[in-house]
């Protein structure tokens, strides 16, 4: 099971390469989901409406299982594909990574294009900041109002961040703690007697 993942810490931009006439400037961004992917690249798109292409590939997800690598009407496998093997690579996920292509007048060829938009992926990503991110899992505990100081010690043992805190006749507590120490701090809860709690994610 992999409880944490590597990723970008911001977004890197204007990575130049010039090939034959060619331009070439790189773009990566971090992203979680398919909606940032589409915004981050009708952000650049947008900044460059002349550009001849705009390929692009991107990981997401902890294992990189939903991934797309598009060539934008260059040869087939020339661009999107060599920049995607650039994140596996630099074993990286939740990223996206661009390609704008301004076209100078001399072909380059397949494996010219393959290499070009390689490089241009890889430069744009060693000029990131590349973070390890630790998954998290949200935990639900109620208990009586006696029990705060062990159920605070106990959060406090696991680093666990406290969401929220409500008290009434039982205390409720929403907190998040790393993934990883779910089945640890699960098993503490179950030897506490009247305490009842559950994982929210």
């Amino acid at each position: 099971m992999n409880y944490s993942y590597n990723t970008l810490l911001s977004t890197v931009e204007n990575i130049l390469i010039k090939e034959k006439g060619s331009k070439f400037i790189g773009f990566a961004f971090p992203v979680n989901n398919e909606l940032e992917v589409k915004e981050s690249l009708n952000k650049v798109r947008e900044s460059h409406p002349k550009a001849t292409h705009h390929c692009y590939a991107f990981r997401l997800g902890i294992t990189g299982e939903n991934y797309r690598a598009n060539d934008d009407g260059e040869p087939s496998g020339s661009a999107g594909l060599p920049m995607y093997n650039q994140l596996l690579a630099h074993n990286v996920t939740n990223i996206l990574v661009i390609a704008v292509r301004y076209y100078g007048g001399t072909k380059l060829g397949v494996s010219g294009l393959v290499k070009a938009y390689k490089e241009t992926a890889k430069l744009t990503l060693e000029n990131g900041v590349i973070t390890t991110q630790e998954l998290e899992s949200e935990l639900e505990i109620t208990f009586t109002f006696n029990q705060q100081n062990v159920i605070f010690t106990l959060l406090n043992k696991f680093a666990a961040k406290i969401s929220s805190f409500e008290t009434a006749e039982n205390c409720t507590i929403t907190a998040t703690l790393k993934t990883c120490e779910k089945e640890n701090i699960s098993e503490q809860l179950s030897e506490m007697q009247i305490i009842s709690f559950k994982f929210l994610s």
